[in-house]
């Protein structure tokens, strides 16, 4: 199943398919052996492919092939560099703050772009010559795409003996060269594509991977930096997730701030080698699970097959049609895409269904980093608003004629507007208490609020005083002490001692 799916990202970076493969090779082999996750498998993937493939063919236009390849494994380093740095200061864990629908719609996104990636092969062509595939050419790539996803898609449920994906690739290749050899059609294979990119190349034949110079001069890093920068934050998504989806299959705990570090260095060690960088692959993790592998050597093998494949398959690679690539990277759409999603809008609170809507749309329309920051956002300040409006207090008068506001709910920015309003200053009696015991203060904006009440009640000729302050609200009021001037008591029985001094 990597074979194929390595072929095809490469495919969609713009790239030469020898550096996908060898990107699913290192990735594969560096994150099972200093992977937190035993069991998961990394490679190149579509979703960091497809980030940098905006990058390489700006690049290949605006100065050449070679320049767009150095800056794609130099960022690819600077982006394992950037993982690394996530995993040591332990941010691994802000991975839970990601809302559910902030990854649905993310998800989304991401297959809509994946296969509009897709489209650019039903023309023929380059720059202004390109033209609609017409008649026999657009009929046979139509057809050998139905087969080579009808293949991937229902095979498995007859046997999963073999990868799907790899017996649709062989039969579409038998297809077509079939077809070539008795002059019937002659489809566009992957060695096409590759002279297409560049006419000196003849073959794909590769040794084992070479050490590849990285350049940080300041002309490739400010090229590389924002796409760098993006692909390390949707490839430890894409990872963690995977890890939280393998913790719940196995009934085990992976390490995420481990796992951060070890995709980092298996990016540095793909870059340095000549490797299009990647992630955790969530389907062939699950592939790998559920056949029972639960260690590091199914991951080391299944690298080390790839890598022989590399040496000894190249001839076989150059014969695969580009259709069954198209194919195939529709069956990763089709996989990808949240099906569910279009019952979930119906049955979602609104503003969750507008969140998912919007990354989707966003992460189309801009980039996958500003659509999930946008998501959290958006998620943040609607959980904001309706917890706010949560805040209440009942009210009592005790034996003293103290009214006493028993405060319901947190106090914070969500909330501090209608705390405020929570008060009867002109008509409450001279002595005025909010027991917090049931509510807490938890940012400078609820400090605030409670100063500005004591303010209000204070032009009043009016005291208010604070009761039951948990230890974080002590904390929270000493830092403010400066600016700020409020009563706080231990117990309603303050009066006894004001009465005792008088």
């Amino acid at each position: 199943a990597l074979i194929p799916e390595g072929v095809a990202f490469a495919f969609v970076a713009g790239v030469n398919p020898v550096v996908g493969l060898y990107g699913a090779v290192m990735m594969g082999l560096v994150t099972a052996l200093v992977g937190a996750r035993k069991g998961m498998i990394s490679g190149a993937t579509g979703a960091v492919a497809v980030i940098f493939a905006p990058m390489v063919m700006e690049q290949t236009e605006e100065m050449d092939y070679d320049f767009a390849l150095t800056c794609l494994f130099t960022g690819g380093i600077v982006m394992g560099l950037m993982e690394v740095l996530f995993g040591v200061l332990k941010f691994g864990k802000y991975i839970r703050l990601v809302p559910h629908t902030v990854a649905v719609g993310f998800v989304d996104g991401l297959a809509i772009i994946i296969g509009e990636a897709q489209l650019g092969q039903f023309y023929e062509g380059s720059g202004d010559d390109k033209t609609l595939l017409q008649g026999v050419d657009m009929a046979v790539m139509i057809a050998l795409i139905c087969l080579t996803m009808a293949i991937s898609i229902f095979l498995p449920r007859l046997t999963k003996a073999v990868p799907a994906t790899l017996v649709a690739l062989v039969t579409v290749t038998t297809i077509t060269q079939v077809l070539s050899l008795t002059d019937v059609h002659h489809a566009r294979t992957v060695l096409d594509y590759v002279v297409d990119m560049d006419d000196t190349v003849t073959t794909l034949a590769a040794g084992l991977p070479s050490f590849v110079v990285p350049s940080f001069r300041w002309e490739v890093l400010k090229v590389v930096l924002p796409y760098s920068a993006l692909a390390a934050m949707v490839g430890l998504i894409e990872s963690l997730m995977t890890l939280t989806l393998i913790d719940e299959i196995t009934e085990t705990r992976g390490r995420g701030n481990l796992e951060c570090v070890g995709q980092g260095l298996g990016n540095i060690v793909t870059g340095l080698f000549g490797g299009l960088s990647g992630c955790a692959m969530i389907g062939q993790s699950m592939i790998n699970v559920k056949a029972g592998g639960r260690g590091r050597a199914s991951g080391i093998s299944a690298a080390l097959f790839m890598m022989a494949f590399v040496l000894f398959g190249s001839k076989i690679v150059e014969i695969i049609p580009l259709s069954g690539l198209v194919g195939v990277m529709f069956v990763v759409v089709w996989a990808t895409f949240e099906w569910g999603t279009f019952s979930l809008l119906r049955h979602i609170p609104k503003v969750d269904a507008a969140v998912i809507l919007i990354v989707t749309i966003v992460t189309v329309l801009e980039d996958l980093a500003i659509a999930v920051m946008v998501g959290c956002i958006l998620s943040s300040l609607a959980f904001a608003w309706k917890v706010g409006k949560k805040v209440h207090c009942n009210t009592q008068i005790d034996e003293h004629g103290t009214k006493v506001y028993q405060l319901e709910g947190p106090l914070f920015f969500g909330s501090a507007q209608s705390f405020k309003t929570l008060f009867d200053y002109r008509n409450d009696p001279q002595e005025i208490v909010i027991d917090f015991r049931n509510s807490r203060v938890h940012d400078h904006s609820g400090v605030e609020a409670i100063n500005n009440v004591t303010e209000r009640y204070a032009q009043n000729g009016k005291k208010l005083h604070l009761l039951n302050l948990s230890a974080e609200c002590h904390k929270l009021l000493r830092k403010a002490a400066s600016v700020i001037e409020v009563s706080v008591i231990k117990d309603l029985d303050w009066h006894i001692c004001d009465d005792a001094l008088a």
